[in-house]
């Protein structure tokens, strides 16, 4: 046997295994030490070499219209709404059959409204009127807060989220500062479909629960809750 063959290969072994915790380490430490919040993440998405399809594989979820339907039968809005998430136009198509003056952004382009608007983003701005979304979820109480902030007392944020959004430390929190004067839990599912795709969702269908949160800007209550469909 070649003792010295083997001491080289035992030497590279070693090395590698040294080489890969270091680079463990350093990734641990990058993470430790990031500055930045998720609404770094979100603006940093929208100026990704990703292409449009595959920003829309990886955050775009349409609502399937019958929620904004759902919600007109129980709230009515300031003549202006934006919809700041809009997609395809899934929900803006329905406020504007009910008379309702439509703002429909979103940061993707993605064929509807004015595509390449960083909500997040937007600074010194004021908005007259009321804003309805469904938001992406990992950036839901940034939205939130930049909603609330952006609009004259009295006017309402309404935002289509999972139920489980009232879980977590952090979001009581966000509850706790700013009660929704009502959160409308759907009974019945509604759908969520990925890049717009609404037939294949059908023959899935949707193990998850959605409710309308809605913010009136002053409101200082008790949330009530309300069972719709």
């Amino acid at each position: 046997m070649d003792t010295g063959n083997v001491f080289a290969k035992i030497f590279l072994m070693v090395n590698s295994n040294y080489l890969c915790c270091r680079f463990n380490l350093k990734v641990n430490k990058m993470s430790k030490d990031w500055t930045g919040n998720s609404n770094s993440v979100y603006k940093t998405l929208g100026a990704s070499n990703h292409t449009d399809k595959d920003r829309e594989e990886l955050d775009f979820y349409a609502t399937d219209p019958i929620a904004a339907e759902l919600l007109l039968r129980e709230e009515t809005f300031s003549e202006r709404i934006w919809e700041c998430s809009c997609g395809q136009g899934h929900l803006s198509k329905v406020f504007e059959r009910n008379g309702y003056e439509v703002r429909s952004t979103d940061l993707v382009d993605r064929g509807y409204g004015e595509g390449g608007v960083d909500f997040l983003g937007l600074h010194n701005l004021e908005w007259e009127g009321d804003i309805i979304t469904n938001p992406p979820y990992k950036y839901s109480s940034e939205f939130i807060y930049k909603a609330l902030s952006i609009i004259p007392e009295g006017r309402k944020v309404a935002m289509f989220l999972k139920l489980q959004f009232m879980e977590g430390k952090g979001r009581k929190r966000l509850f706790m500062e700013f009660p929704p004067r009502i959160v409308y839990v759907s009974s019945s599912r509604i759908m969520c479909a990925k890049n717009g795709d609404f037939e294949s969702k059908k023959k899935e269908g949707s193990a998850v629960a959605y409710a309308w949160y809605v913010w009136e800007k002053g409101y200082k209550g008790e949330t009530v809750i309300k069972w719709i469909n």
